[in-house]
């Protein structure tokens, strides 16, 4: 499957889809990008006069990235339009903050995948290599009844 692939089967669409380019993927691992319009809606109100990236919309990111991008890789052709994905839990480390118009990149490293459950360990980094957040986040991937 290539990273084009993945892509194309990701379940979001504008304004909530926070992927703009895969960079790699085997595995065990995924390192993807964003980068934060300054267009988008969340900034008229969070902290007016001086926009910072919600920490929800960093945690979104992190997983559509690190467990979503992830997940469609590790199902391969299984992965389709019956396919959901359940944000289960996160445990979220906020760092530094993220401006309108900030690149960031998302890394991954699967920590187990059984059962439909996807755990990752995920490390978001600003464009000068600094960890602004980092987690552990789960998941559960199944079909629609």
């Amino acid at each position: 499957m290539t990273l084009e692939n993945i892509l194309a089967k990701l379940p979001y669409s504008k304004p909530f889809h926070f992927v703009d380019e895969l960079l790699h993927v085997d595995e065990n691992s995924i390192t993807g990008t964003y980068t934060y319009s300054e267009d988008l809606d969340f900034y008229k109100g969070h902290f007016s006069g001086n926009p910072v990236t919600p920490g929800v919309i960093l945690t979104e990111t992190m997983a559509q990235i690190g467990m979503v991008c992830l997940g469609i890789y590790l199902l391969k052709d299984t992965f389709n339009k019956d396919t959901v994905v359940a944000f289960t839990s996160a445990d979220m480390h906020f760092l530094k903050p993220v401006y309108p118009n900030e690149k960031v990149t998302v890394t991954s490293q699967k920590i187990f995948f059984r059962f439909g459950k996807l755990k990752c360990d995920v490390i978001m980094t600003n464009e000068t290599g600094q960890e602004v957040c980092k987690g552990v986040l789960s998941g559960m991937i199944t079909t629609k009844l």
